[in-house]
């Protein structure tokens, strides 16, 4: 069984997708501390007119401390939803698929969600289940882990029974590979590929959310994701 694992990012890019598609099982990492700085947890990029159009979801975190990631709340002072909805509107009004999936986006950027990781899941489940992706997916909360670092990631092989590991190729440096040489699994590396699908506003962008490349692309963005276009 191969498994891999992420962070919940915000409205992810592409190759997110292409990740969990390549496994059997992916486990969300909620369980593991909330960046400090500038996070892709919080914020992502699409596009419009004038080139790259950062979206970012402010949450709390002045004065909280270290927090998990399951832990932080969204704020809902200002008007940041309704400059973000208006963003996108514009953006991608002549999409040929934005209208298909506004109800999505509406809902995103609703007042629904209390914390961060339940408005990124719905987005992820969202995307995933579009694209036609059938792995599993699980959270790590779920899983009663308290480890960290490679040794949670090995913990995560031995709970769930995988033998391979899948991880991106920039993460090789970070990885203690020899946790899992003693734990008997295998460690493979994944290279995203470079996706190039029409898009509007003149040149290419690449790695832009994937809801940039299904409001573009519709039903032809899983082909697309897998190299098959």
């Amino acid at each position: 069984m191969l498994i891999a694992a992420s962070q919940p990012y915000f409205c992810p890019f592409p190759g997110f997708f292409y990740k969990i598609n390549q496994c059997d099982v992916f486990v969300i990492l909620d369980r593991v501390q909330f960046p400090r700085g500038t996070t892709w947890l919080s914020r992502n990029r699409f596009k419009n007119d004038r080139g790259t159009l950062w979206i970012t979801v402010p949450v709390w975190k002045k004065g909280l401390g270290l927090q998990k990631i399951d832990e932080v709340k969204i704020c809902h002072e200002g008007r940041w939803r309704r400059k973000h909805l208006e963003s996108l509107r514009t953006a991608y009004a002549h999409a040929p698929y934005f209208e298909d999936h506004l109800e999505l986006v509406l809902e995103t950027f609703s007042a629904k969600y209390e914390k961060m990781l339940d408005m990124n899941m719905q987005v992820i489940k969202y995307i995933a289940a579009f694209l036609n992706i059938r792995s599993k997916i699980l959270l790590l909360s779920d899983l009663g882990l308290e480890s960290t670092g490679s040794r949670l990631l090995v913990d995560i092989c031995r709970i769930l029974g995988g033998g391979r590991f899948l991880a991106q190729s920039a993460a090789a440096k970070y990885l203690e590979e020899g946790l899992f040489e003693e734990a008997d699994i295998k460690v493979e590396y994944l290279r995203y590929p470079t996706l190039v699908y029409p898009q509007l506003w003149g040149d290419f962008i690449p790695n832009l959310s994937a809801l940039d490349l299904i409001f573009n692309c519709g039903p032809k963005a899983r082909n697309i994701l897998l190299g098959r276009s």
